[in-house]
Formats: structure tokens, sequence, C-alpha cells
């Protein structure tokens, strides 16, 4: 199901993501912040500072982003290692600014804090980890090695000492604790957008093999009566050269391919799926269809449908839809695959709900899982235990992400939960032990209704 995503969510997917312009553009604002805040201290507050050496590193950044601009385009992805390079230069070239301008007295010495924080952010664990290191390394070498600021009358401007080591322990914290976070937060975009995108590859795939479905009963439709005029006239051919044998079996061989031909396009597709009737299906046969595909795999599928308190005893016409379609099939894959021997599938209706249940033999749900099912985690499974769980299924555990978010866009709320204490004996487990999956719609979003009539059948677009 997932095989079309895997190779992308499966690598690595933080390289190349930092463009180089967006660097140029934070440095050039550091290096006006640099400037005024170098000509704010020497003309307004007259501090006596080494401005050779200060402009200096301030002109270093300021040809590194010239030659960047000229030498590279201006779309340009950097790869890890440049990207750690320019991190690198930026943090050394604020270290050596700190160095000259009072170390820990400069309160700009919090500005260290902004190199690791974007590594955290788009680089891998251990570039940010190489970053960190270095920034809590300059930052503690310019504690004790610094030029100190001095006023106008040559006084230095000082801190008392539990100030300037408080100042130092609250940056040392901050790049752990900014860089922890900004890590934490930005692998979760990426999980959940990669598991996003693994969605609407399923759904446009759905999408796809249902328009397929479509021309295939459409082609079934049209080629009927052509070939039900091939078996008429061919019969009565084979009566009228009863005589002549050779002829005879022409004759006999064009029916049995027209049989033929007719036997193909059944097994390829649903007879009437493009039919404007059949977009609305009772709930059975849409539940039936989504569990198809896991009948034959060697447990058993137990299907059962009736109404619940205040429902007509008629099955609700529920719309056809492929979210709903992939979605449920998700989850009947998910119980089989951790089934011992029976899945049981159920279907309720009242007059305003319609409820799905899927409940299995198995061992249920984890207890360290159960607490975040559906939320998108991309893993590779290699244990001899989990093959041995699920042979017939190589997952990236998105597939209940994948079932949630889709039923969850036709209005569907989903429950997860065991049907039995999981710590409990194989003896004194339940028939019905393990997990349970409910999914509960308004009956109004996901009944069909033909009000107004349905209209009739539109060409297929190829």
């Amino acid at each position: 199901m997932l095989s079309p995503s895997a190779g992308l969510l499966s690598r690595n997917t933080r390289g190349d993501w930092v463009r180089l312009r967006t660097l140029i553009f934070l440095r050039w604002m550091a290096i006006l912040g640099q400037l005024a805040a170098i000509t704010v201290a020497d003309r307004y507050y007259d501090m006596q500072m080494p401005l050779g050496l200060c402009y200096l590193a301030v002109g270093a950044s300021i040809i590194a982003n010239l030659v960047s601009m000229f030498v590279f385009p201006v779309n340009k992805r950097l790869s890890e290692a440049e990207a750690m390079l320019t991190m690198l230069f930026d943090l050394s070239q604020l270290s050596f600014l700190l160095y000259l301008t009072g170390g820990l007295a400069n309160p700009f010495a919090l500005l260290i804090l902004a190199p690791v924080t974007i590594s955290a952010s788009a680089l891998e664990l251990r570039t940010t980890l190489f970053l960190g290191s270095l920034s809590i390394l300059f930052i503690t070498l310019i504690a004790f090695v610094h030029v100190p600021l001095r006023y106008a009358d040559g006084s230095i401007l000082s801190v008392p000492v539990l100030f300037e080591f408080g100042f130092w322990l609250s940056i040392v914290i901050g790049i752990l604790f900014l860089g922890l976070y900004s890590r934490r937060i930005s692998t979760e975009i990426r999980s959940m957008s990669d598991a996003l995108l693994a969605t609407q590859m399923a759904l446009a795939r759905e999408q796809k093999l249902t328009d397929l479905g479509g021309v295939v009963a459409a082609a079934a439709h049209e080629l009927g009566t052509p070939l039900a005029t091939i078996k008429l006239v061919s019969s009565e051919m084979m009566d009228d050269l009863a005589d002549q044998p050779d002829l005879l079996e022409d004759a006999r061989l064009i029916r049995e391919q027209a049989d033929r031909c007719r036997d193909i396009l059944r097994s390829m597709g649903r007879a009437g799926k493009d039919d404007l009737h059949m977009r609305g299906v009772p709930l059975a046969s849409l539940v039936s269809e989504a569990a198809e595909p896991h009948q034959g795999r060697g447990k058993d599928l137990v299907l059962n449908f009736e109404p619940g308190a205040g429902g007509a005893d008629r099955q609700p016409l529920v719309s056809r839809a492929p979210e709903v379609i992939h979605g449920l099939r998700n989850l009947v894959q998910n119980a089989v695959d951790f089934a011992r021997q029976t899945v049981w599938i159920e279907g309720e209706w009242t007059d305003s709900t319609i409820r799905i249940r899927i409940t299995d033999d198995g061992n249920g749900f984890p207890s360290d899982v159960i607490g975040r099912i559906g939320d998108p985690f991309v893993r590779s499974r290699h244990s001899a235990q989990d093959v041995a769980k699920r042979p017939d299924y190589e997952g990236m555990g998105l597939g209940l992400f994948i079932a949630k978010t889709l039923l969850e866009r036709t209005g569907a709320e989903l429950t997860f939960s065991n049907a039995s204490d999981p710590f409990l004996a194989p003896k004194e487990r339940p028939l019905r032990s393990g997990a349970v999956v409910e999914v509960v719609w308004p009956l109004q979003q996901l009944e069909f209704t033909t009000e107004g009539g349905l209209g009739e059948n539109q060409p297929i677009k190829l």
C-alpha cells in the first residue's frame, strides 16, 4: 500500500532543506545589528573598543555574503556539510566579536543561541551536537579570556562574578533547551508532513483504482451487447454447421472466446462501478468491499450488521467514498495483522449515527502506544519477533494515521481501546481479547441521498 512513498519516507529527508538565500538574509540582519551596536557603543556611550578588529570581523561576514551571492545561484540549497560550515562561520565570527567587546559583560552574548537553534531545526542531530558543543566551549572561553570594555575615562565595565556566572549558566541552559525544543518540534512537523504526503498518495491510489474500475465497468457494459450477439450468432452457426466438423469447430471457438472476454471483464472490475446508482451502496456492501482484500490471509473475518436502538430494519444507503473504503481497509488490515485467528467487523445504525466496530483476538494495543495511536511515526521493523507477528506486511507505522486522517475527513470519530486486559494470562482472556477500533459517523454525514434524482450517467473522462 505504501510502497510508492516508502523510499521517500525512509530516506534521510533533512539534507538540502536549507536555502543559501535564507542564511544570507539572516546574516545581513546580523551584520546590520552588529554595526549598529558597535556604532552606538562608540559614538553615544564613548566605549573604548578595538574598533579596527571589530569592523574587520563584521567585514568578514560582509565579504562572505557577497561571495555567496555572486558565486552561487540564488535558489541553491545547502548540503549538510555546507550548512554546517556556514553555521560554524557565523558562530566563530560572533564569538570573536564577543571576545573583542567584553565577553559575558556584553548582553548580546545571548545571540550565540541562534546558530544552534537553526541547526536543531534544519540539520542532522550530529551536526547540532557538534555546533552546540562548540557554542558552549566558545562561551566558556570568552567568559575567562576577553578584551574588557572600557569607558571614556579608562575604567573597566565589569559585572559581579555571581551575575556573570548566572549569565553563562543561562546561555548554556538556553543552548541545551532551545536546541532540544527546536529539534523536537521540527521532527514532529516533518513526521506529520511525511505522513500527510503518504495519506495523499494512498488516497490518490484508491481514487485511481476506483476510476480504473469505472473504465472497466463501462467497457463491460458497452461490450456486453456485442459479445452477447457474437455468442448468439455463433450458437446458431453451430446448429447449421453440424455436418461440417471443421467449420463447427471454428464456430465453437468463437463462442468460447466470447465467453472468455466476458469472464475477463468481470474479473477486472465490478459491473456498474461508474454508475450513479452505485455511488450509494448498503452499509454491508461498503464494509465488505473494504475488507475483501484481507479475506484470503488465513484469518476468519466475521461480518455482522444489525440496527441499533431506534434504527430502521433496512440498512442505510451510504456514500461509496474512496476515503471511507481506504480508511476502513487499513483498520481491517491492522486487525488481521495482529489477530490470532478471528476478526469481528460489526455495523450498527440508529436514526442519528452509523457505527463500525472492528475487534480482533490478538494481544491488543501495547500500553505504551495506545495513548498516541493516530499520530504519525515512521519506523523500520527488523526484529524477528515483529516479522513473526506480521509475516505478510512490512509496515511503516503510518497505517492507522492514514486511516484516522481519511475517516475524520468524512466526519467520523475514532476511538481505540482494548477488549480485555493485555496482561491477563492466555487462558483468562475472553474470545474477543484484542484491539477494538470504533468508527462513528453522524448519519447525515455518510448517508447517500437521492433528492432531486440521480440524473444521467456521465461519460468517463480519461
